[in-house]
């Protein structure tokens, strides 16, 4: 199953994620069309600054979810194939409940229509929209094998230009 992975080492804090999650959710999937609609569009991945460095915050999709346990409506649900967490619009009474437990504060309030928006990894597209957006690879959707061989990769490279320079001098 694939993941949202972060790379917290490249992300300039360009918010970028956020905009393109915000334009996906929207009703017209348009930049130009999404600003003036309502209600508006909101994001389910947040950029904070944190001690000094930027870190974008999506959905776990957490194996035992506290949102899912706490919801009262059964607005909250996982997937038992893919471990998605997803909320059923109709169900969600807004009250929050879930907002108030997630570990992360990725569950947001869209306050126009009462309700409770979070991640749904862009069920409908093959790389979340988040993801595609990002300009510097801070965001990896892959298997979390595929992300471990990434890394790995990379730590080999650095290591391996690390000993040439090392040789040369």
């Amino acid at each position: 199953m694939k993941e949202v992975f972060v790379r917290l080492d490249r992300c300039m804090g360009c918010k970028s994620c956020e905009i393109a999650c915000a334009v996906e959710h929207s009703a017209s999937k348009s930049l130009f069309l999404a600003v003036s609609e309502r209600p508006a569009p909101v994001r389910r991945v947040y950029v904070e600054m944190a001690e000094g460095q930027k870190v974008p915050l999506v959905c776990r999709h957490c194996e035992d979810a506290p949102c899912v346990a706490v919801c009262r409506t059964g607005a909250m649900s996982q997937d038992p194939i893919t471990g998605i967490v997803d909320r059923d619009e109709e169900r969600c009474v807004g009250c929050w409940m879930c907002a108030m437990i997630c570990p992360y504060g990725v569950i947001g309030r869209h306050k126009e229509v009462r309700i409770a928006v979070k991640c749904d990894r862009c069920k409908n597209l093959d790389v979340p929209a988040c993801v595609r957006a990002c300009p510097t690879g801070t965001l990896i959707y892959a298997t979390q094998g595929e992300f471990v061989e990434m890394m790995r990769r990379e730590a080999a490279a650095k290591i391996a230009r690390g000993a040439k320079s090392l040789a040369k001098a």
